[in-house]
């Protein structure tokens, strides 16, 4: 799992080829002149999509993937994301694995708020519940860079 702010994008420059094209797109991209969709950057091994939302007061069911890493970034409004190591997940509540996501009940270890240039990694085995409200529900703009690793 990475937090961190785009200020300190070109420190991930070896994580990852994708990982670094994908955070390179979040700086670059102005994603106000984009409608909610799905968009292809490298076919199927790196695309983003955006949504609009309503945060939630919470998110019980954390969600993990095998094949992607997920990059999230909150480009209006805010949201709070609760995250464990996958291990830490005591049950396994509902599979997709044509979408590659995987839902589970189990404890947070860590939360943290995404806002301003803050974005999270989630890699495989890291088990994240996003939209969860900070204060009150709220509306949120996001992107999600989905990686193939």
């Amino acid at each position: 799992m990475i937090f961190d702010s785009l200020k300190n994008l070109e420190q991930y420059k070896t994580v990852h080829p994708r990982i670094y094209r994908g955070l390179q797109l979040l700086r670059d991209t102005d994603f106000a002149a984009l409608t909610e969709s799905r968009y292809e950057v490298e076919g199927e091994d790196l695309f983003f999509f955006l949504q609009d939302y309503e945060t939630r007061p919470v998110n019980d069911t954390p969600e993990a993937h095998r094949k992607y890493a997920d990059i999230q970034f909150v480009l209006s409004g805010r949201e709070k994301f609760d995250v464990a190591p996958l291990q830490d997940m005591t049950e396994e509540v509902e599979a997709h694995p044509d979408r590659d996501l995987w839902l589970y009940h189990g404890p947070a270890s860590a939360s943290f708020v995404l806002e301003g240039d803050k974005f999270m990694v989630a890699f495989p085995g890291d088990a994240h519940a996003p939209c969860i409200a900070v204060d009150a529900p709220e509306q949120v703009h996001k992107v999600v860079v989905k990686v193939k690793l």
